[in-house]
């Protein structure tokens, strides 16, 4: 049995990491589907670099053992202040099936434990982590830069349309796959028949790196696979397959399931991998597939939103002048979301915040404390030398044309009025304040105002008193 070396925990070790967003959704899945995965080096090897450094130092502890150790001796390794975060840590991997049962003997998942020895030894003939394509002497090998391009573009396509959608513009349209997601996670949405316009949550997606941006998605899109009974083992295989590919190298299409070659056109549209045609036999991974599962960026010059500025571009002033030092399309097409534009210079954006420019953003489910949110988020290096960062007196009007637009609300429903006597009206009014659905009243001119739902029973009630008056 090798040697067990005792957790160090720093002061604030105690802290818990956010766990990555996938780890929930895997969570969520049955016993029979996770070893199922666990089948494949390839998705072994990708759930582990998802887990928190505790989790995979407690999964590194127990690969190489060939029994199973007591949870006391495992617990002795740990000092008093890291308790908690050991016990989560032996919960989520219990939630993943990787340690079956934590409070018994502590072991790996057998079927984990061979995949992941393999993962990291080598061996086999499975084609867990793909298997490359023979070297073609007629065509050359897509370069790195090539395929950074292409992956720009094709995601920068769906990032530009959500925030120029509604607005009048006409950006380059995805497919319709790109568009059915954006509609049914909710970041895009028709409001009164118009045409797809970006939502609240749309909006937020946009405050979020281009790797949460990207799994955003991706969860939108295994969601969407368990509906339409698509076998969620080959596409998380798939996703994973590709986190471990290597860059600049073309792989086979032959070895693949007829779920994963489906799943081609829709990898495509997200720029994940690159084909010549539909039709070939080979396929090249993008760097925002062969980062799934790794920290490196997903685009070679990524911020936020799209590529530009590698730090923040935005000055605001008190009198809520906005300078904006980029050039880049996108970034402009944010801010055009919430800002009246005035100039447009190669490498600036002059605009103002102004009350109806805030009021089209709120109108399109955009929140103030989103607003603000972006503005911190992409502040020039100059405004943080600011205390606050952003002028108190720009950030509170802003939350005040949210109220303003608040402070008025309509519900449907019907108003009672013309009653005979003061009696009549108090004893209707009593019944429907049991059912309580009563919005307003006004007992000086014997009315209120009740809701839809409570309609039908007023009304029935009125004409049974009317009944029993006038046999």
């Amino acid at each position: 049995m090798p040697v067990a070396q005792p957790y160090v925990y720093a002061e604030n070790s105690t802290t818990v990491e956010t766990p990555h967003a996938l780890l929930p959704f895997l969570q969520s899945q049955s016993q029979s589907t996770l070893t199922r995965l666990y089948q494949r080096p390839s998705s072994c090897l990708s759930i582990f670099r998802l887990l928190a450094p505790l989790e995979r130092q407690l999964v590194m502890n127990l690969l190489w053992l060939e029994s199973a150790i007591q949870p006391s001796t495992m617990g002795a390794w740990v000092i008093r202040e890291g308790k908690k975060i050991y016990e989560e840590a032996l919960t989520n991997l219990s939630r993943l099936h990787i340690l079956p049962n934590p409070t018994a003997k502590l072991a790996l998942n057998g079927t984990f434990k061979t995949s992941f020895r393999q993962a990291l030894t080598g061996g086999g003939t499975s084609g867990s982590f793909g298997v490359p394509a023979e070297p073609d002497d007629k065509r050359a090998t897509p370069d790195i830069e090539a395929l950074d391009g292409y992956a720009l573009e094709r995601w920068e396509t769906i990032l530009h349309y959500m925030v120029s959608s509604g607005t009048g513009q006409h950006p380059t349209k995805p497919s319709q796959g790109v568009l059915f997601l954006l509609d049914r996670s909710g970041l895009m949405g028709s409001f009164h028949g118009s045409p797809l316009q970006i939502t609240s949550a749309g909006f937020q997606f946009l405050l979020h790196t281009p790797h949460e941006q990207l799994w955003d998605l991706l969860l939108q899109y295994l969601h969407l696979a368990e509906e339409r009974q698509m076998d969620l083992v080959e596409v998380l295989g798939f996703l994973f397959m590709l986190s471990t590919m290597e860059l600049g190298r073309e792989y086979s299409t032959e070895n693949l399931s007829g779920t994963q070659k489906a799943m081609l056109e829709d990898l495509r549209d997200y720029g994940l991998i690159w084909q010549r045609r539909p039709s070939s036999r080979r396929f090249s991974p993008t760097r925002l597939s062969t980062t799934l599962t790794s920290s490196s960026p997903p685009l070679p010059t990524s911020t936020g939103t799209s590529s530009g500025p590698q730090e923040g571009f935005i000055v605001l002033e008190t009198n809520y002048r906005i300078y904006a030092y980029t050039d880049n399309p996108l970034q402009t097409a944010v801010l055009n979301l919430f800002v009246s534009l005035k100039y447009r210079f190669p490498n600036l954006v002059v605009g103002s915040i102004t009350r109806d420019s805030v009021k089209k953003a709120l109108m399109n489910g955009i929140s103030a404390d989103q607003i603000i949110s972006y503005l911190i988020t992409h502040a020039h290096p100059q405004m943080r030398k600011n205390n606050p960062l952003l002028p108190v007196t720009v950030q509170d009007q802003i939350r005040l044309w949210e109220l303003e637009k608040n402070r008025l609300k309509s519900q449907e429903g019907y108003l009672y009025t013309a009653f005979a006597s003061q009696a009549d009206y108090k004893f209707v009014l009593d019944y429907a304040k049991e059912l309580d659905v009563v919005l307003w009243e006004n007992s000086s001119k014997r009315c209120f105002f009740c809701s839809l739902d409570g309609h039908t029973n007023i009304k029935g009630f009125i004409e049974r008193r009317t009944m029993v008056a006038n046999p």
